[in-house]
């Protein structure tokens, strides 16, 4: 089969409407995560109690199930006991969500883990109150070290947004799939739908480099 770009070209805007809801989805999962991300490694941080417990059941759970039977079990098991139905876009982008949450607490939680105890014992020898020494001194110290395994996160993420293809969610990898079974050109799409994915990945995965090796700098 001879490869036949215009086929590409003639349908460019089905693709980007495709892109587009990849990345609106991508945004939902990334927002919901963040919030939960904060919010678990906050608990988790506190050792012991209710909290701490709920905290690594969360994280237990949410690394544990695959992403691909979350997006299902959200899709066509959740509406039955919530009494309706949930848009594909909306079940398959919480479902990321809460596993991005789980994943991205537990970056949050290894870099303020990685301080030095000096940080911390030095801080209250000062006197310093809880409030100001998380603030000022344990979280700013603790993002610079979390920012790289983060935007790493962030391309995994991205990439994991496929999977809304599975339940009728009209992203990228859907579009390309269904403009190939009607032109029968699967070659030019799906090869169309992987440099797209590099486009959209490959800056982020060199901003991750960028900022790892800006971080080295300074610390020697």
């Amino acid at each position: 089969m001879q490869f036949d770009p215009t086929v590409v070209t003639a349908n460019l805007p089905e693709l980007l409407t495709g892109v587009r809801v990849t990345l609106t989805s991508f945004a939902i999962a990334l927002a919901l995560g963040l919030v939960l991300a904060v919010i678990v490694c906050a608990m988790r941080m506190r050792r012991e109690g209710a909290l701490a417990w709920s905290a690594r059941l969360y994280l237990t759970v949410f690394r544990a199930i695959p992403e691909i039977v979350l997006i299902f079990w959200m899709f066509y098991v959740l509406p039955v006991p919530l009494g309706f139905t949930v848009s594909g876009l909306a079940s398959g982008s919480v479902a990321l969500g809460l596993v991005a949450g789980a994943f991205i607490a537990e970056i949050f939680r290894a870099g303020i883990e990685s301080l030095p105890l000096g940080q911390w014992e030095a801080a209250r020898s000062l006197g310093l109150p809880r409030r100001a020494i998380w603030l000022r001194i344990i979280i700013p110290q603790a993002a610079r070290i979390s920012i790289p395994p983060f935007i790493n996160y962030m391309t995994e993420l991205l990439k994991g947004t496929t999977l809304l293809a599975t339940i009728g969610v009209a992203d990228l990898a859907l579009k390309a799939y269904v403009l190939g079974a009607q032109t029968f050109r699967y070659l030019e799409f799906l090869s169309a739908i992987a440099i797209l994915y590099f486009i959209i990945i490959f800056p982020v995965a060199r901003l991750a480099e960028a900022v790892e090796r800006r971080l080295a700098i300074e610390r020697n």
